[in-house]
């Protein structure tokens, strides 16, 4: 923990904050926990404190029953009792600072972060400290990945890729044979397996939806509710998966298809519109760093939006962009969102998103073009798995 206070400390002074004051009770802080590396066995159920000033030592402040809790973190501890004496021990602590960061965002504007309670935060702020939000610093200590990970995600998103081709293949073996019957979930338990033969896991199932389904952004089908797939039919696939060993993070993608031998217009057009929205966020993100801009997650949004927004189609893009990647699915980095949130989080290098604008026809058809984005430590933008989709998928042909 002592390196890690030291480059948090690095961290504090770049960004000119005072301190970071990490606080938890019951484990309902997970930055903290896991920053922290707060021991799993241990119970959590007295509130604590710890502050890292951007310079001098750091300073605990722990009940007196759970006195030795955060002993493998460096610092002076003091220990309090009642109520009174936690106010004063907070007073003690937070003497001499003006700013410090906490897992919290204002108005609640990024919920992701916000995982100090208001009334923690009113304490606090009575002491007569400012209170910032640590969002960009949790994201430099939790989400990057290790080189390690990088290597092992390049392996994951090449198989990833193969199992796309494989899984078409499969569709179009089984609608061409006359005494076989496809379904969703037949799809779905071919792609697990095809995980499983590879070496990767999955916290859950992925996904096939048929025509009107795919209109659907978070359908899943299941062994009791699916719909069965025919000639002529519009399919979307969405599979996610990791190598199955600590430390491997996700490769999440969507691709498209049709069960026939040449794609419909209507599914063409909407693609294209998709696929040029995906396109332009990458663009966006590479010309963008080049030029030395620090970009948020809410700018890369409003890149791929505005292009199906100025193509009429707005209204049907019904969710962010995309979403942080780590060692699970949705990480706890910037995600690409000016939608469902603002979110202003810096995106910063060795770190990984989603790229996959959408536009869903509920009760119709809906089109997905999901690619993974990581940001090298020289702030190139890399998209593991390429080729990326190109055109809807002929699957028949």
């Amino acid at each position: 923990m002592i390196d890690k206070v030291k480059q948090i400390q690095q961290a504090l002074r770049e960004q000119q904050i005072d301190g970071w004051l990490f606080y938890d009770f019951w484990k309902r802080n997970e930055y903290a926990q896991r920053i922290l590396e707060y021991p799993k066995h241990i119970l959590n159920t007295r509130r604590f404190f710890y502050l890292i000033p951007a310079h001098g030592e750091p300073q605990k402040l722990v009940h007196s029953i759970e006195r030795w809790n955060i002993d493998h973190c460096p610092g002076e501890k003091t220990i309090f009792l009642s109520w009174q004496s936690l106010e004063e021990g907070l007073n003690k602590i937070l003497s001499g600072m003006k700013t410090v960061a906490m897992e919290y965002s204002p108005n609640n504007a990024i919920p992701y972060i916000s995982k100090v309670d208001a009334g923690t935060i009113e304490m606090v702020k009575r002491t007569g400290v400012n209170v910032v939000s640590s969002m960009n610093l949790t994201q430099w200590f939790e989400s990057r990945w290790s080189e390690e990970a990088y290597q092992d995600n390049l392996e994951t998103a090449k198989i990833m890729r193969g199992i796309v081709d494989k899984t078409f293949a499969f569709m179009k073996s089984e609608i061409q044979n006359p005494k076989s019957k496809i379904t969703e979930y037949d799809v779905q338990q071919f792609m697990l397996n095809q995980f499983k033969e590879n070496g990767l896991t999955t916290m859950e199932a992925p996904n096939c939806s048929v025509n009107a389904n795919s209109g659907n952004p978070h359908y899943e089908p299941t062994k009791d509710v699916h719909s069965e797939l025919h000639e002529g039919d519009f399919i979307l696939i969405d599979l996610w998966a990791k190598k199955n060993k600590p430390g491997s993070t996700y490769n999440d993608i969507t691709w498209v298809g049709y069960l026939g031998n040449e794609v419909p217009e209507k599914y063409t057009k909407i693609f294209n519109i998709v696929r040029d929205a995906r396109d332009a966020a990458v663009d966006y993100l590479t010309k963008s760093l080049a030029e030395g801009k620090q970009l948020r997650g809410c700018d890369v949004d409003d890149a791929s939006r505005n292009h199906i927004v100025k193509h009429g189609y707005g209204e049907f893009f019904v969710h962010r962009t995309g979403h942080s990647i780590t060692e699970d699915l949705h990480g706890s980095g910037a995600n690409m969102d000016n939608l469902e949130t603002k979110d202003e989080r810096t995106i910063i290098p060795e770190t990984s998103f989603s790229i996959e604008p959408g536009i869903y026809f509920m009760g119709d058809f809906g089109i997905r073009s999901e690619i993974n984005v990581y940001i090298s430590k020289d702030k190139k933008v890399i998209v593991p798995g390429e080729p990326r989709q190109q055109e809807v998928v002929a699957i028949l042909k």
